[in-house]
């Protein structure tokens, strides 16, 4: 590879990681302004809005766009964002209980870490297709449910990606209020666009678009 090559590449990967720095910034802030419960839906669905236009190389003004989609999307994006951050919680929640108590509550535990893997496999799907494609609200939990279980392969490398994520946010823990969340944004929305691509396109080829 040429050095100006590698140069393109390098300021490339810059400009992506002052981006997802500053989604994870926005997240943050409106998050936090809603009072976490009330901000956590519409700002993480304003995040993944912007992500989108990003990944396809639109022109915005962040704030103001982020703005616009969380104060437009506030109620439908609570509707669906928090009954899947509560799940996630009550599970987390519970698979540190069983842990304390020892070993006999080995079943149940493993039970409930299979339950939030398949949680989290799904629920990666969920923010992507939220701000791809217009769907009723309803739809959206099913739809990512059998992207998760059509595309495995897909589903396990987008778990191996939050699961590098997390792994480094826990390592160090600056990281979360500095990158992680916008990260993990970023990376999830222009993978699964891509998967969104090749299902569109295989669709296409069998005549089913």
């Amino acid at each position: 590879m040429t050095r100006p090559a590698m140069s393109i590449r390098i300021q490339a990967a810059c400009s992506e990681a002052i981006w997802a720095v500053r989604l994870n910034l926005m997240w943050l802030v409106f998050t936090l302004a809603g009072g976490v419960v009330l901000g956590l839906g519409p700002a993480t669905v304003a995040a993944y809005t912007l992500a989108r236009r990003h990944v396809r190389y639109e022109s915005f003004q962040a704030w103001r766009e982020f703005w616009a989609v969380y104060r437009r999307e506030f109620v439908r994006a609570s509707l669906l964002v928090l009954p899947l951050a509560v799940a996630g919680v009550l599970l987390v929640g519970n698979y540190l209980y069983l842990s304390a108590l020892g070993p006999g509550m080995g079943a149940m535990r493993i039970a409930t870490l299979v339950a939030l893997v398949a949680l989290a496999g799904a629920g990666a799907y969920v923010g992507p297709l939220y701000a791809h494609h217009d769907l009723p609200l309803w739809a959206y939990v099913p739809k990512a449910v059998h992207l998760a279980l059509m595309r495995p392969a897909s589903s396990v490398l987008l778990l191996l990606v939050l699961s590098a994520i997390a792994f480094a946010t826990s390592a160090a823990p600056v990281l979360a209020p500095l990158i992680s969340f916008g990260a993990w944004i970023h990376l999830n929305t222009w993978l699964c666009l891509r998967f969104f691509e090749e299902n569109e396109a295989r669709l296409h080829s069998k005549g089913n678009s």
